[in-house]
């Protein structure tokens, strides 16, 4: 994602503990939530409203997972809210791995695997390709009637699974799609990068 274009990534909390990586996120400035508490919740979304407020872009995995299962996972809505109150476009963002030019799970984060499993069959994978697809941005600015952070999430699913819901998302194959939504001061991007 930093790669595409500058963001305050959003993260959870565990993620800043984690061997390298961990060390890294914060250097880049990574936003930590704590997503075990429900409380603290409206505290990290008004943080996030005034990171979008002030012009910042930050970049959010409402499905807080790497989709590699039929279901498909859904988006979490409390972020989305941050994008309404800071009346911050949304851009939805697909990110995808292949190997071969065919999809892979080498770089698959699901279930009970830890982070150094993960890492050590990415760093063994050969001929891993990622591919960053940035759809149409999604407006939040002007009060249109209806639009609260329940249907700009679903928006923001359906843009990614090219018009489909999660639920009647199929998969493909056994492909990988991490899927993120930057909610930002979007600026044009290309389509695949």
């Amino acid at each position: 994602m930093l790669a595409v274009e500058p963001v305050t990534l959003l993260a959870k909390r565990e993620v800043g503990g984690w061997p390298v990586v961990g060390g890294l996120a914060r250097r880049a400035g990574t936003h930590f939530i704590d997503r075990t508490s429900p409380r603290g919740l409206p505290g990290a979304i008004g943080d996030l409203t005034g990171l979008l407020a002030s012009g910042r872009s930050v970049a959010v995995f409402p499905q807080a997972t790497t989709w590699c299962t039929a279901g498909q996972g859904t988006f979490r809505r409390a972020t989305f809210q941050a994008a309404l109150d800071a009346g911050a476009p949304v851009r939805p963002v697909t990110v995808e791995y292949t190997q071969r030019e065919l999809p892979s799970t080498v770089a698959a984060f699901c279930g009970e695997d830890t982070f150094l499993g993960s890492l050590r069959r990415v760093l063994a994978a050969r001929a891993l390709t990622i591919r960053v697809t940035a759809h149409p941005v999604l407006t939040t600015a002007g009060g249109e009637p209806g639009l609260d952070r329940r249907e700009l999430a679903a928006r923001a699913a359906r843009a990614v699974l090219g018009g489909r819901s999660p639920a009647a998302a199929p998969v493909r194959g056994a492909a990988v799609r991490h899927t993120a939504v930057a909610a930002a001061d979007v600026r044009d991007a290309p389509a695949h990068v």
